[in-house]
């Protein structure tokens, strides 16, 4: 089939296997141009592996330390007349290439949630890799069934308290209008944090140590972001916030379990706003990454998922860094999106922007770009005219 851009509202429908795997190998050829990563992990569990700050943790350990790494994920494969997700060609490609390159890496395709893919990813860690010496937990879903009541959470995106009220863009006509969103219910706050919140990574960590399955010295991460003020109510504030407040206290929780066995760290980094499959979904974000965009290119301060995970690894990490904390317990990197200079910028170009000065004032082509690129799309050297057969197998 010819496969194009089919989207509908926050996601695209379709995604191009050979541009899936072009996405792919530009990521890590970002990895391999910075050359090896002093003291990197070498056995790596990624929880949430196919798309965005899971993918990139994935490539920059596989590719900037030679890892070994393990991969969960839950995406759908092709089929008669319908595209695999973008997740899905993602890993076929990453197996691809990591194993061209002599690296071990294998992965499940499943709820995450669930005891059975814990059981089975713990039983394919004990036959295959060993103790792993880095987790990276990076899930986004919408939904949460819970493995001990069976009870199904689905997550929101509201302010809490009152309604907000504040501009947005729609991706799809570029039409910058007013949005309001209706506060969150009580029980719709407690299911997001059921979904987002920090619960399941405790459980893996558990489920993890109790089969021995922790290396000594491991450390395991949480990804998370709290970005300026324009975006706190459906946000930080929001419901979105209660969930990440959770995974903050999660980690401590975790962080005092890895201590006490003998492990390493857990903690939660703070990473910059970048679209995402998730971050494309939340309301007034999209139109604050187009212009933190526009103002991070043109201070050459931009990274895009890889550049972060990246730079998280080299000055962090490892290398004989040291973690810097904040006063929560968690580690920045988007120290450089927050920087006064950028905010100031962004929050200028705030009370400005309208639909007909949205593409001077703001990257929103470069916005587009990035997120049909999730999908397979724009990149150089495919030809998007040409019969492309969907079915890739995972092997």
């Amino acid at each position: 089939m010819i496969i194009r851009p089919k989207t509908r509202g926050f996601v695209c429908i379709t995604a191009h296997p050979q541009g899936c795997a072009a996405h792919v190998q530009e990521q890590i050829d970002v990895v391999l141009a910075r050359g090896p990563i002093p003291g990197g992990p070498k056995k790596v569990l990624v929880l949430g592996a196919s798309t965005g700050f899971g993918l990139a943790s994935r490539i920059a350990a596989a590719f900037g330390s030679g890892a070994a790494t393990f991969g969960v994920f839950f995406d759908r494969p092709s089929e008669e007349d319908r595209t695999a997700t973008a997740g899905w060609y993602n890993t076929a490609a990453f197996h691809t290439a990591a194993r061209k390159a002599g690296l071990y890496a294998q992965s499940i395709n499943g709820d995450a949630f669930s005891d059975e893919i814990k059981r089975q990813t713990i039983e394919a860690l004990q036959r295959e890799v060993g103790p792993v010496d880095l987790i990276v937990y990076s899930l986004a879903s919408p939904r949460r069934t819970h493995p001990r009541t069976g009870a199904v959470h689905k997550s929101c995106l509201k302010p809490i308290g009152a309604s907000y009220t504040n501009k947005t863009v729609d991706t799809e006509t570029g039409e910058v209008s007013e949005i309001t969103i209706e506060p969150a219910t009580e029980a719709e706050i407690a299911d997001t944090v059921a979904v987002m919140g920090g619960e399941d990574w405790e459980m893996w960590i558990n489920a993890l140590d109790e089969a021995k399955l922790i290396a000594p010295g491991a450390s395991t991460v949480a990804y998370s972001y709290v970005g300026p003020e324009v975006t706190w109510a459906v946000y930080k504030n929001g419901t979105i916030g209660m969930a990440k407040n959770d995974l903050d206290a999660a980690a401590k929780r975790i962080n005092t379990t890895m201590r006490l066995n003998g492990y390493g760290r857990a903690f939660v980094s703070v990473n910059k706003a970048l679209v995402t499959q998730a971050s494309a979904a939340i309301p007034v974000v999209p139109l604050y990454i187009s212009m933190l965009f526009k103002v991070m290119k043109e201070r050459g301060l931009h990274e895009g998922c890889i550049e972060q995970i990246d730079r998280l690894y080299r000055t962090q990490m490892y290398g004989g860094n040291a973690l810097t904390f904040d006063d929560a317990g968690r580690v920045h990197v988007d120290d450089w999106e927050m920087r006064p200079d950028v905010q100031a910028a962004v929050a200028a170009l705030w009370s400005q922007v309208n639909t007909d000065n949205l593409s001077a004032l703001t990257d929103f082509a470069g916005y587009r770009s990035d997120f049909l690129k999730l999908f397979g799309f724009g990149l150089d050297g495919i030809d998007y005219d040409a019969e492309t057969d969907p079915h890739v197998e995972l092997t």
